[in-house]
């Protein structure tokens, strides 16, 4: 399985295992990590599981889609590397991510 790396905002981190056709955000809920919020569920309707994506990783996990940039206005301190993790599907090519999560979600 590969492993995602969450970054909490004063340091702390926590890797996991998350299965292949989750979604990053799945793995945070799973596996109780904090800052993730996830108040829709997932339908990317709220940016309640916001996360920057790692430098190293953007390309790997690839730009938002429309709706999810639109999403994404409502989210607190977005930045060029910000990612809604409900909108990132694991796959193998992934082991080893590492996102990170903001002072608080929206």
């Amino acid at each position: 399985m590969p492993k995602i790396t969450y970054i909490e905002p004063n340091g702390p981190s926590r890797t996991v295992e998350a299965e292949v056709g989750s979604t990053v955000m799945e793995a945070a809920l799973r596996n109780n990590i904090p800052g993730i919020e996830a108040e829709c569920g997932g339908a990317c309707a709220c940016a309640t599981c916001h996360v920057y994506v790692d430098e190293a990783w953007r390309e790997r996990v690839g730009e938002p889609s429309p709706m999810e940039e639109d999403m994404l206005d409502f989210g607190f301190d977005v930045r060029e590397n910000s990612r809604l993790s409900c909108q990132i599907k694991v796959t193998d090519e992934l082991d080893g991510l590492v996102v990170s999560t903001p002072a608080k979600q929206a």
